[in-house]
């Protein structure tokens, strides 16, 4: 079973950010924003970091400014990409701009990496043996068509990885229809019976499943305690449209 963790806020100028200690021995600083400390207005209030949901693009660029800077890094180094909910995954050597897929990977020093999300599961991968990291965004769809498979495609050896699942839906709030429900009947405890032919999955439950089905090892998983569910903390698109996005964003430490 992974380690659950919980996350606790720390200031960093403006913003409260989540640090992810687990990742602190491998040179990774790696945290997640809430959605508190940025500039955007209702219904984005206030540090909304998607420029696709309606936001207005000045405050956007305003609020990844303030995640850069808590990360480290000018703005022109915090990467981020649009996600589609497939299975593409990107390695970057540059930094770069306009980029579509659900993950990112890079060895590079000085590059934070930046992924999406506002239920969706937000991933963090570390190779101990390089400085390889990733940051992968995991909703159904993306798990469905083998985004995991993916990521670790990127790395030399699974078992040297070590992964970090951050905040998402919980089991409790997340419905799916008999057609999700069908892509994963064979992942053990990620679905329950709800109404009529409802089902709650698991969304964690299939990360961690698919995970170790890739090689990862059991005692290098950790998750999060904490859920997007109601959104007051974290953005949830289930629970208000239009949301948000907040994010989690890695760089290698000096």
């Amino acid at each position: 079973m992974p380690v659950e963790l919980t996350l606790r806020p720390e200031t960093r100028g403006p913003l409260s950010v989540y640090p992810i200690e687990a990742v602190r021995p491998f040179k990774i600083d790696a945290f997640v924003t809430d959605r508190f400390g940025g500039v955007s207005e209702a219904p984005y209030d206030s540090l909304n970091l998607a420029t696709h949901v309606g936001d207005r693009s000045e405050r956007v660029r305003e609020n990844r400014q303030r995640v850069a800077t808590a990360s480290g890094v000018d703005a022109q180094h915090l990467v981020t990409t649009r996600q589609v909910h497939g299975h593409e995954v990107l390695e970057l050597s540059t930094p770069q701009e306009n980029l579509e897929g659900d993950g990112l990977v890079t060895s590079l020093p000085g590059l934070a990496l930046a992924i999406l999300v506002a239920d969706c599961v937000p991933l963090l991968l570390v190779d101990q043996s390089s400085s390889r990291f990733g940051v992968v965004h995991a909703g159904w769809r993306g798990l469905a068509s083998g985004v995991l498979t993916s990521a670790l495609g990127h790395f030399e050896d699974p078992r040297s990885v070590h992964a970090f699942v951050g905040p998402c839906i919980s089991v409790e709030g997340y419905q799916i229809g008999p057609e999700v429900a069908a892509l994963f009947a064979t992942v053990p405890e990620a679905l329950y019976s709800d109404v009529g032919d409802r089902s709650l999955l698991d969304l964690r439950q299939v990360v961690v499943h698919q995970l170790n089905a890739l090689g990862l090892l059991d005692e290098h998983l950790a998750q999060c305690r904490q859920s997007t569910d109601g959104g007051e903390v974290f953005y949830s698109d289930r629970a208000q449209r239009p949301s948000g996005r907040f994010a989690l964003v890695a760089r290698r430490s000096s």
